[in-house]
């Protein structure tokens, strides 16, 4: 049975060449290479198409997920990090990043460390990802690294997973209402408005909403699609400018519900960042300024730069954090910092502020499916009822 290697050679010149090649064995490949005069590097064995397809339909993320703890199972076991890279490069789940994965090696082998290999490809590992990368190698714990890296990435996406596992229902919900109202809107009502039309008189008030509401989604559609354009093209080239973008946010936290829930969920990926920077040996400053990176909204960011310029002179984090993160996670890392486990008190903040997030997103989906029900049912029973007065008024009339 003849499997199929992917080579790296050299040339009688120096130049290094790169291919795949059918064989037997290993020991046919080196054969064939050294017929064409080509001296062999290194000589990997890889998965069959239809396996290399069928393992490579994970998503970006999920892909980056499951090669860190391949990474640190391998490194755990006391495997080569030369050997581990090759073997994850072979079997990763995507293939961008198998790819990512065999210059991350190659440039390993040319003297890089692996910090600053991965650095190159921003794509698929972030600056959190490099500094403790980078920290790990420093101290020589470079499978511990791993280890913590792959446990950010898993509860990173088991939380996302619960985000649109939760969301799923009631924006199904939604989709399937607004198409039933549309459908009686668009073609159902004008139906109706015809025979109403010719039979005359004053309809009730509730069926003259419902013929209005009809009338502007069939004659005056073009306009509500002249808006949807006008607002797709303004709003993204607005949001674009930084002052636009910053007053967005904050507006966003001055919002009942939301507001608290998006700052909580900035903290606790924050807080995260920050404990495992400063577990892997990160100072402070650097470990901070890094953090900032996990957090979207830009009010946020602007009191952590404020925090981190305030550490530079001197000052405690929690002081400096003051007015950027809720009283809770400044009261933690305060405790964190006199007792010198910043760390672990970051760590527990993040904890804290996930369980309250998924807390608050499952009580916030569990009210939001009886009041979708509610709304549809309340406006199916506004459309039935118009319909039925206008059809008694015209039972009255002809009787």
């Amino acid at each position: 049975m003849r499997a199929r290697f992917r080579y790296q050679a050299a040339t009688l010149d120096g130049h290094t060449v790169e291919g795949v090649v059918q064989a037997a064995s290993r020991q046919s490949v080196l054969a064939e290479l050294r017929r064409r005069q080509l001296y062999a590097v290194t000589v990997d064995e890889t998965a069959p198409d239809g396996v290399a397809r069928a393992g490579r339909r994970l998503g970006r993320r999920a892909a980056v997920a499951l090669w860190t703890r391949n990474v640190a199972t391998l490194l755990g076991a006391g495997v080569p990090l030369d050997r581990a890279l090759a073997f994850t490069a072979q079997h990763a789940s995507h293939d961008g990043l198998a790819e990512a994965v065999r210059q991350v090696r190659r440039a390993v082998q040319e003297g890089a460390s692996l910090a600053d290999a991965l650095a190159r490809h921003p794509r698929y590992f972030d600056p959190l990802f490099v500094a403790m990368v980078s920290a790990g190698e420093s101290s020589g714990a470079l499978e511990i690294v791993f280890d913590r890296l792959s446990e950010h990435l898993e509860e990173g996406a088991e939380l996302r997973s619960q985000v649109r596992t939760a969301l799923l229902y009631p924006a199904l919900m939604a989709i399937v209402g607004g198409i039933g109202l549309g459908v009686l809107l668009g073609f159902v009502i004008p139906r109706f408005a015809g025979i109403f039309a010719d039979v005359g008189g004053t309809l009730p008030l509730s069926t003259r909403l419902l013929l209005a509401a009809s009338t502007v989604l069939t004659k005056g559609w073009w306009a509500w699609l002249l808006l949807a354009v006008a607002t797709g093209y303004a709003l993204p080239h607005a949001l674009a400018r930084p002052e636009m973008r910053r007053r967005w946010h904050a507006a966003r936290l001055a919002w009942p519900w939301v507001g608290d829930l998006e700052l909580k969920y900035a903290t606790a990926q924050f807080a995260r960042t920050l404990g495992l920077l400063l577990k892997s040996g990160v100072p402070a400053l650097p470990a901070l300024r890094i953090a900032r990176a996990s957090v979207t909204n830009l009010v946020v960011q602007a009191g952590v730069d404020r925090a981190a310029g305030a550490l530079a002179e001197g000052s405690a984090l929690a002081p400096a954090l003051a007015g950027t993160l809720p009283p809770l996670a400044l009261q933690m890392i305060a405790v964190g910092e006199e007792s010198g486990r910043l760390e672990d008190l970051c760590l527990r903040v993040a904890d804290t502020y996930d369980g309250e997030v998924r807390r608050a997103l499952r009580t916030g989906v569990a009210l939001l499916e009886p009041a979708l029900i509610l709304a549809f049912g309340g406006l199916v029973g506004f459309v039935a009822l118009a319909m039925l007065q206008a059809i008694y008024g015209i039972n009255l009339k002809t009787f």
